[in-house]
């Protein structure tokens, strides 16, 4: 019997499912990932937790200052938002979402987010810029996906 010990009628918590068991558990950030550019500007509009923002900095393993820093807002204002319960306005909105498909699909990609960490920290286009210094704008992070899509072609950089 699944979910249970043969010798006692005692409950135990059943296996990870295959995916789960297999790929480990998902981060909480995966939770709002927009595939669709038209439901994601309108979720935008409509403004995003600080939840979210906040989510995305420990899964990824950024320090709040500076994925405030990313998307161009002072950390003493997301703390505001924070407390006040605000939502982010949205062009923040916008920016942290395409940030947390980004973040999803380079970890589909690259199999890890360190290993994603790893290389967005690389230079490339044989200069001295590394992917991490162009996600301070909303099309640096467009550029970033779709050489992350280039990748994934199997085309070199």
């Amino acid at each position: 019997m699944a979910g249970y010990k043969k010798n006692k009628a005692e409950k135990v918590a059943p296996a990870a499912s295959e995916p789960a068991g297999a790929y480990g558990t998902r981060p909480a950030f995966r939770h709002f990932v927009i595939k669709d550019e038209y439901a994601l500007v309108k979720k935008a509009r409509s403004g995003v937790k600080t939840e979210v923002f906040y989510s995305l900095a420990n899964a990824i393993k950024m320090p709040e200052k500076t994925l405030a820093s990313v998307i161009n807002l002072s950390p003493r204002t997301i703390s505001n938002y924070k407390e006040q319960e605000k939502y982010l306005d949205p062009t923040y909105s916008e920016h942290l979402l395409k940030l947390i498909n980004l973040y999803s699909f380079g970890e589909e990609v690259f199999g890890s987010l360190e290993e994603l960490t790893l290389w967005m920290n690389r230079p490339f286009w044989n200069s001295e810029e590394k992917p991490i210094d162009l996600i301070t704008t909303s099309g640096g992070v467009d550029l970033v996906y779709e050489e992350i899509e280039k990748l994934a072609q199997g085309y070199p950089l």
